[in-house]
């Protein structure tokens, strides 16, 4: 387990750092390209991960010359992964994380999912009474890779960027607390993986 102790704040990313969700989001994402005709790209998907759904609906546009209504497409991507309604399982080692520094550092959720997703995800699994501020892709103009979703987290907990570590699971999340100035921990398939000393 890494230490945390240098930092006052903890910055969680949501699906697939703290949920295990990535799939059904894979699955909901296949449906609606073949809804739409756009050819579909497991790896492209999943790269996007934390991207705000009519951001990625504007990607698949632009890269498939496309025009199609995006927020029909995020509507269609939101019907389709409520519709898979899979029970949601924590991710363990991140969890231990949260429950390790419970108390000790503050604690905030910074996704790329809908406000009215993330806080029914984050009460089914019970993490949500854990954390103090969660920040959504309803809550900014600026969704991942931009900074601003981790830097409202850290606002929210009244902490500077420096004094918060970020726990991410994709390349566009990492570059988001980079352009955040935060450090970052990747957690890649379920696991942690320390930062080389």
């Amino acid at each position: 387990m890494p230490d945390l102790s240098r930092y006052k704040g903890i910055v969680f990313d949501m699906d697939g750092t703290l949920i295990d969700s990535m799939g059904s989001h894979a699955i909901a994402w296949q449906q609606t390209c073949e809804q739409f005709g756009y050819p579909f790209d497991g790896q492209y998907i999943h790269d996007l991960g934390g991207v705000p759904t009519r951001q990625i609906a504007q990607l698949l546009n632009e890269k498939h010359s496309m025009t199609h209504d995006l927020d029909e497409v995020a509507e269609f991507k939101r019907q389709a992964w409520l519709a898979l309604d899979e029970s949601l399982s924590v991710i363990q080692e991140t969890f231990d994380v949260m429950q390790r520094y419970k108390g000790t550092l503050r604690m905030g959720v910074g996704t790329g999912s809908e406000r009215e997703n993330a806080i029914r995800m984050l009460t089914e699994t019970g993490l949500l009474e854990h954390v103090e501020t969660v920040v959504t892709a309803s809550d900014v103009t600026h969704g991942k890779p931009h900074g601003e979703t981790f830097l409202t987290v850290a606002k929210n907990m009244g902490l500077t960027a420096k004094e918060c570590v970020v726990f991410e699971d994709t390349e566009i999340g990492r570059q988001a607390a980079e352009h955040a100035g935060m450090d970052c921990i990747m957690v890649i398939n379920g696991k942690i993986e320390l930062p080389a000393a």
